[in-house]
């Protein structure tokens, strides 16, 4: 099952390249619940296919348009981290 959306989520964000996303329409979208669902947008982040923006969306990684995000230890929150 998990592969399934996984593969789900990489298809819509390939389909629709400007797509941008919170964790709650994903959610929505798959129909999965709250924690296997930012499971699955952790991977996705983690492997360079998405990203997630100061706002909470998640959008699919291009090179040059957008950077990924990175954990600040000292708050737990994402940013985006220019380069």
């Amino acid at each position: 099952m998990v592969q399934d959306v996984l593969t789900r989520l990489r298809a819509e964000f390939l389909e629709m390249p400007g797509l941008r996303l919170k964790s709650e329409q994903v959610q929505r979208l798959c129909g999965v619940e709250r924690t296997l669902c930012q499971m699955m947008l952790d991977a996705l982040v983690n492997e360079g296919f998405l990203c997630v923006g100061s706002d909470g969306r998640y959008a699919r990684l291009t090179t040059g348009h957008t950077h990924p995000a990175h954990a600040d230890i000292r708050t737990g929150r994402r940013s985006i981290k220019a380069s």
